[in-house]
């Protein structure tokens, strides 16, 4: 990923993951309680993500985008079981019945500085494939599939309709 000030175009892994039921969560919680559990939420995020060498690009609310560039895009896509498990964690020890929905998809994305602030980000029609994939728990696209490696694949099924890909233990038929 380009992290200087140009901006290019780039293959990339781009991955956005959402927390169900959080407003319902927050609305009884006092605003500074909710700060420090985003924060924490912030922390825990970022790091499951760093682990597999990818990239916060911004969070928004209980929201995030990131990144993988197409050398780490196979090591993205097969951890985005244990981001997903490592936030529901998050939020299971907080006894909060909120999880991680993931939707990934792979694809071309111009990455760089935006705005009067240089803030890198992410801008492309693939990056909107990957906002609106359907999903409950996590869905890769075929294209974000087929970064997985051969042997990661056999813990995905396909679902239709629109092909987007599974966990195998998700027990939608």
């Amino acid at each position: 990923m380009n992290a200087t000030q140009e901006r290019t175009a780039q293959q990339l892994l781009i991955v956005f993951g959402d927390i169900t039921r959080f407003t319902v969560n927050a609305r009884a919680k006092p605003d500074v309680e909710i700060a420090e559990i985003m924060h924490e939420y912030y922390q825990r995020a970022g790091a499951l993500v760093r682990a597999s060498n990818g990239r916060i690009v911004k969070f928004m609310g209980d929201a995030f985008l990131a990144v993988w560039s197409a050398v780490d895009a196979p090591r993205g896509a097969a951890s985005l079981v244990a981001i997903k498990r490592g936030v529901d964690a998050f939020f299971a020890e907080r006894q909060w019945d909120s999880r991680l929905v993931v939707k990934a998809h792979f694809g071309e994305a111009v990455a760089g500085a935006f705005g009067d602030d240089g803030r890198f980000d992410l801008i492309g029609n693939d990056v909107n494939i990957a906002a609106t994939l359907p999903a409950r728990t996590i869905a890769l696209s075929p294209e974000a599939f087929r970064c997985l490696a051969q042997g990661d694949r056999t813990s995905w099924k396909k679902h239709t309709p629109q092909v987007v890909y599974i966990p195998a233990d998700d027990r939608r038929p």
